[in-house]
């Protein structure tokens, strides 16, 4: 009998299976065989949500009529949830019928944005370093990536200018992250008022992905804020580190009423809704005040500096003036490469941290530690590295 030969589509060759993903198993494997490995790499907040987050999922769970297929723009409660909150907190007005889209986390909007607006081969600016999922959606979308650089010396922002000058020819839309991750640079009004102006100038759509908000961040700032924003560019926020909520999948887009509906158009093929008590849950998340994220924002402040403390012990340089809830650095002159080096501290002290090559190039002499370990936890990774040196 003839073996059957299947073939995955030619796209899937275009794109690896996600560094974390691979990274986490090879840690399993090492924890299963008793080594131990305290693991700094990842940004998976280890808190619990609220109390009345968790009382509002588990009472609304038990009515029988909430257990259906919800609306595929979301639940009316929290689109409102949501233009509420960014009037509060970002003192920007949306319209909740039609400028505000619940996601199943913000990263689902990644792709979902891309498949509404990119044609194989419109041209995407990508952030070099910045998160991985923007140039792998890319390419799976077969769009062409124009990576543009990030440097340290102009504080993790694009030079707007050199890119109209090497020329934008087809490109249609960009990938911004303020509050940036990996490298915890904030954002400012007169930046995000040079990005629109930019998108508009170039027809290009600026879409700023914006989780990291409210951690370590006095003046949470919206890419919407800025004038004409409505015009060239959309936002995407999440539930998952302001409010401890990674697992539950809580994301949103915000942006013009004509370009929500195109997104929709996407999302409504693809999945049903999400679960109706989960939608009530986030709601009360976005009701907390103040205090909620002064509290959380203590816990990372001290967890901060022992890393800053774990930074100085192996020679890194850093700023103490990022925000998010990671810690990027410069390796030391005398280490060849950031994968080096991070491995080499995986394997002699059984501590996991981010080498920066995952984010780009620009990343290739940094490395990024994580704040989602609790203080003790962090003081044994400092404890294991001081006896191993």
């Amino acid at each position: 009998m003839k073996t059957a030969s299947i073939q995955p589509a030619d796209r899937i060759l275009k794109v690896n299976e996600y560094y974390f993903s691979a990274k986490l198993q090879e840690i399993r494997v090492m924890n299963q065989s008793g080594e131990e490995v305290i693991n700094l790499g990842i940004g998976n907040p280890d808190g619990m949500p609220a109390p009345e987050v968790i009382d509002t999922l588990s009472e609304t769970s038990h009515d029988h009529r909430n257990h259906g297929y919800q609306p595929y723009s979301g639940l009316p409660e929290l689109k409102t949830a949501f233009a509420n909150w960014y009037r509060k907190f970002f003192q920007v007005e949306l319209n909740p019928e039609n400028q505000i889209l619940p996601l199943i986390g913000s990263k689902e909007g990644i792709m979902h944005i891309s498949m509404a607006f990119l044609n194989p081969g419109d041209g995407v600016l990508v952030p070099n370093p910045g998160y991985p999922a923007y140039a792998a959606v890319s390419n799976l979308l077969e769009a062409r990536i124009h990576s543009y650089e990030l440097e340290e010396e102009r504080n993790w922002q694009p030079d707007l200018k050199k890119l109209e000058k090497e020329g934008l020819k087809r490109i249609k839309l960009m990938w911004v992250n303020y509050p940036n991750m990996p490298t915890g640079q904030a954002a400012d009004p007169d930046f995000f008022n040079e990005l629109i102006a930019f998108g508009s100038r170039n027809n290009i759509l600026i879409v700023n992905d914006n989780p990291y908000s409210f951690i370590l961040n006095d003046s949470p700032i919206s890419l919407l804020s800025a004038p004409e924003a409505m015009d060239c560019a959309l936002e995407l926020n999440s539930l998952s580190k302001s409010q401890n909520m990674a697992g539950w999948r809580m994301g949103m887009l915000a942006g013009k009423a004509e370009f929500i509906q195109y997104v929709l158009r996407v999302k409504s093929n693809m999945d049903s809704g999400q679960f109706k008590p989960m939608q009530l849950a986030a709601v009360k998340a976005l009701e907390l005040d103040e205090n909620w994220y002064k509290e959380i924002n203590k816990r990372y402040r001290n967890r901060r500096k022992l890393i800053w403390e774990l930074f100085d012990h192996i020679g890194c340089k850093y700023s103490k003036n990022q925000n998010g809830m990671f810690v990027w650095a410069s390796i030391p002159d005398s280490q060849n490469n950031a994968k080096d080096f991070a491995e080499n501290i995986l394997q002699r002290s059984r501590v996991f941290i981010s080498p920066g090559f995952i984010f780009g190039s620009k990343g290739n002499r940094f490395i990024r530690a994580s704040l989602c370990q609790p203080a003790e936890i962090i003081t044994k990774a400092i404890e294991r590295l001081k006896t191993n040196d």
